[in-house]
């Protein structure tokens, strides 16, 4: 009978383990979670900051594209 409780004893020890590394593992998952959606939401913030910058860029294409016509302008007036 002694085999019996030293069976169960290990038993309830491994479903102990695993409930606690279960636990873990669930625990860990939701700081992730909660972490990840903190940077997405700066991620969010720091594209909203950035969208006038792709303004900048077409601002300096126009500004190039003007200054190669007044090149081309100039060297077809003989200048």
């Amino acid at each position: 009978m002694g085999g019996w409780y030293v069976g169960l004893a290990i038993g309830t020890l491994v479903v102990v383990i695993v409930v606690v590394v279960v636990s873990t593992i669930l625990f860990l998952a939701a700081r992730i979670a909660k972490q990840a959606e903190m940077a997405t939401q700066a991620f969010d913030e720091a594209r909203v900051n950035t969208l006038p910058l792709w303004d900048v860029m077409k601002i300096n294409d126009s500004g190039k594209a003007i200054l190669k016509a007044t090149r081309t302008a100039r060297s077809a007036l003989g200048g």
